[in-house]
């Protein structure tokens, strides 16, 4: 019989967080416990949250209650955003045993492991202040992912009026070069062939370390290194799209032909309402500036729905302004009231039912342009990352393309973790169909 001590990490919100609960479940295998399965309970439940949203924070209360509720005999830890916000809101949920913001994340596992959880219920709280470190996290696996993600930015100071993100996550730090480079390396050694470099604000990477560092110089230097892999963006803003950037991603193979460019809204007042530091007019031209650059490159865009005071003038900009576009996706949110933020407070609150309409009207419009993209890629080829089979029968295998198709293919030879050359055949539903032709032994 196994005696290990088991234990599940569920996750809510971005690929930071996934970052960081991968750190956890490694940190934890590596004292010895071991993952429960998905239909066993757990001796240990920790629940890392989320709470950029109103859905986020609700979905992470009801994650944590289903995990007391599951676990009776369990432990619950509920960690991150939501602990680092609004801690007492945790506190008050009977059941929970631990409560960790993002300053004390890192210390969970030692916590665990050491048996102070048979202490009764915990607060590990820290605030965030002006030369917090940058908490680097030596992670090898990513459990049941084919890519690997590598946090080298953390923190945002935007003050974007409707956002809590500078609460929960703090001031810019960023992960030196020498690590950046040292955790990739040790990425491509593990096998990895890609790997999603992420941040809070992933544009502001650098500004906090001495010198000329910037992202740009960074993934200058990673290119210089050959790594066997290639590397993947996470969110950058707009005014953060310079030149030099565009230019890199057009010229080196290594880089994936994908961004996700944050505009929130199509309308400029409503944007200056936002304290967003563009105009419509500038974010169109940045993204018809990639698209002459960069051939079939994926774009996709945050867009929000129901900021107070968006009149039916100012979403007929933000849906106009899109269709307009060459992009490839939308990720549309309704507005979320947060407390702590300036839009918490501002008029000319959008009904709710208006809100879901003007969404799913976007969302229809995303549709339409992820189908337009699909076709715009068929009877080329693309470099794919093989992420396992499809079905059971083991004839089709399942990836993701440099430029973020999803790509459903055959292939004559073992492609699986491996990066493949693949011809996109035909469009079927949300997947692209297609046939490898060739092994890539490196992005070329």
């Amino acid at each position: 019989m196994d005696n290990k001590k088991s234990f599940k990490v569920i996750t809510l919100g971005c690929k930071v967080n996934q970052y960081e609960s991968a750190y956890l479940n490694e940190a934890l295998t590596g004292a010895g416990w071991r993952r429960a399965d998905k239909e066993e309970t757990g001796d240990v439940v920790i629940v890392n949250t989320c709470i950029v949203t109103q859905r986020a924070a609700h979905q992470s209360r009801q994650a944590i209650r289903k995990a007391i509720r599951e676990n009776p005999a369990g432990y619950v830890a509920a960690i991150g955003c939501y602990a680092q916000a609004f801690p007492k809101e945790i506190s008050d949920i009977e059941g929970v045993g631990l409560i960790a913001d993002n300053r004390m994340k890192a210390d969970v596992p030692r916590f665990l492991i050491s048996n102070q959880a048979s202490c009764g219920k915990t607060a590990l709280l820290r605030p965030f202040e002006q030369g917090t470190p940058f908490d680097f996290l030596d992670i090898r696996r990513f459990p049941d992912r084919t890519r690997a993600y590598l946090k080298i930015q953390d923190g945002c100071q935007s003050s974007c009026s409707y956002c809590i993100v500078p609460v929960t996550r703090g001031p810019y730090r960023s992960l030196v070069p020498e690590k950046v480079l040292f955790m990739l390396e040790t990425l491509s050694a593990q096998g990895y062939r890609e790997v999603v470099l992420t941040g809070i604000h992933l544009g502001r990477y650098g500004v906090d370390l001495r010198g000329d560092t910037d992202l740009v110089s960074l993934l200058q230097m990673i290119g210089r290194e050959g790594y066997p892999l290639r590397i993947r963006l996470s969110s950058i803003e707009p005014n953060e799209m310079e030149g030099r950037l565009i230019e890199m991603v057009a010229s080196e193979p290594w880089l994936c032909r994908h961004f996700h460019i944050p505009l929130q809204s199509g309308d400029n007042r409503v944007l200056k309402d936002m304290n967003r530091t563009y105009t419509s007019r500038e974010f169109a031209e940045i993204i018809e500036r990639v698209c002459s650059k960069i051939p079939h490159v994926a774009i996709g865009v945050d867009i929000m729905s129901g900021f107070p005071g968006e009149d039916s003038t100012a979403h007929r900009n933000s849906y106009s302004l899109i269709k307009d576009l060459p992009l490839s996706y939308l990720h549309v949110f309704p507005f979320s009231p947060r407390p702590g933020t300036a839009a918490n407070a501002f008029k000319g609150k959008i009904d709710p039912d208006v809100i879901k309409n003007r969404a799913a009207e976007l969302r229809g419009l995303g549709e339409r342009k992820r189908q337009l993209f699909y076709q715009r890629c068929l009877n080329k080829e693309f470099p794919v990352l093989a992420e396992g089979w499809a079905s059971e029968k083991g004839d089709v295998m399942k990836g993701r393309s440099d430029n973020y198709l999803p790509v459903l293919f055959r292939s004559p030879f073992d492609s699986d973790g491996q990066l493949v050359s693949v011809r996109m055949e035909r469009v079927e539903g949300n997947m692209i169909v297609g046939s490898a032709t060739r092994p890539l032994l490196c992005p070329t």
